[in-house]
């Protein structure tokens, strides 16, 4: 899931759009969700649920959208779950029958995996893995899937989506959500204020947060819509669809920048979803 809004006060002067050496990228992004996982699922857990499948702010769960596929043919599945977090939707997947690993490139969130499971007698199996390079063999699963992770935090996406095709069986399905591209054109604010476009569309620069002495300590990617299908069919994979989830009716929470005064107007997520021919 995305980060929880701007950052503020003096970290505030070191953060903005920004040029981060690729080779950056991957420490910062399994730093700064190692050092805030617990504090991460303290604000947003309830919202995730322990064992839910939810693919984004605005609430849309797979239980209601089925957008990895009717829910018999997830049973028996082989599915990787890429970005995990504390591994809510592969807890959920799980109880549905599928046979479900988690994976993450944050050790402090799987931790946080391994407490749930704890806490509620369940058992997902977990492993610390960078999307990137994924530890299985070729054809292994039915279905790989990501919920806001993975594909935001790494500036060679297209290397994601090629792993993934790699250990998708012909016809596997590949369903991840980002932030939706257009949004990066307005200010990460939750009221009116964040109606307003401050920046171009076109601009591909990061989001990036660094310390006291310049180092990255966060980093957060923008690919424009073109650039995710792009990347998508480049990895030998074919679009099926790109699913805008519509703010609901009743729902009044804000995570970050997502809140009902942007959600009636603005679409807050992106998902896409793939498959391998075949």
């Amino acid at each position: 899931m995305p980060q929880t809004g701007p950052v503020t006060n003096d970290r505030a002067l070191r953060a903005g759009y920004q040029d981060v050496p690729d080779e950056s990228a991957g420490a910062a992004s399994r730093g700064w969700w190692d050092e805030n996982a617990t504090e991460y699922l303290d604000e947003h857990g309830e919202f995730l649920g322990a064992d839910d499948f939810c693919w984004c702010p605005e609430g849309l769960r797979e239980k209601d959208a089925h957008l990895l596929g009717p829910l018999e043919s997830l049973r028996g599945a082989q599915v990787l779950e890429i970005g995990s977090g504390a591994a809510q939707c592969g807890r959920w997947l799980t109880r549905q029958g599928a046979r479900v690993v988690s994976t993450d490139v944050s050790h402090g969130m799987l931790r946080e995996s391994l407490r749930i499971d704890a806490a509620q007698g369940t058992h997902v199996p977990v492993l610390q893995v960078d999307a990137r390079v994924l530890p299985f063999a070729d054809a292994s699963f039915d279905v790989v899937f990501s919920a806001y992770g993975a594909i935001p935090f790494v500036p060679d996406a297209l290397a994601v989506h090629a792993e993934v095709a790699r250990v998708l069986r012909p016809g596997g399905r590949w369903v991840f959500s980002v932030t939706h591209p257009v949004r990066w054109a307005f200010p990460d604010d939750p009221t009116e204020r964040g109606l307003t476009a401050q920046r171009s569309y076109f601009d591909r620069r990061p989001y990036a947060e660094r310390d006291e002495s310049g180092t990255v300590t966060y980093a957060e990617y923008h690919r424009t819509l073109g650039d995710h299908v792009r990347e998508i069919t480049a990895a030998g994979l074919q679009l099926v669809d790109v699913v805008e989830p519509e703010w609901p009716e009743g729902h009044d929470q804000t995570w970050g920048g997502w809140s009902p005064t942007r959600g009636r107007l603005l679409p807050g997520t992106a998902i896409f979803s793939a498959r391998t021919p075949g």
